[in-house]
């Protein structure tokens, strides 16, 4: 079971995946493409063409994990956020509706005091 914690930055890669592609491939593009650390401990997202498949790369301290999920009907929704640099920063909140496939333009909050 993937516990996904608020306090956890998730990086969403902007380009399209090879779904084909490991872990050693994953990290090395968190290196190279979006200028990140993969041993860091922040979660990384990656998206095939079709978005009918999403893996997530973490490191837990004494080695990768790699979460994969492959739809059967339907796909996934990218959000659209202009990307600052090379990976978008998304939330666990985010990204929990992009899993269980609630589409992310109809979700309004309401107005809460943010600790700056």
């Amino acid at each position: 079971m993937l516990f996904l914690a608020s306090t956890v930055r998730y990086y969403l890669y902007p380009g399209i995946c090879d779904m084909r592609r490991g872990i050693d491939s994953l990290s090395g593009i968190v290196r190279a493409e979006m200028n990140r650390d993969p041993m860091s401990g922040e979660i990384f997202i990656f998206l095939c063409r079709r978005r009918r498949q999403i893996k997530l790369l973490l490191f837990e301290g004494d080695g990768y994990a790699l979460y994969l999920k492959r739809l059967e009907r339907g796909t996934f929704e990218f959000p659209q956020k202009e990307p600052s640099g090379q990976a978008i920063l998304t939330s666990s909140d985010e990204l929990n509706w992009i899993l269980k496939g609630i589409q992310l333009e109809s979700i309004r909050h309401r107005k809460r005091y943010c600790f700056p």
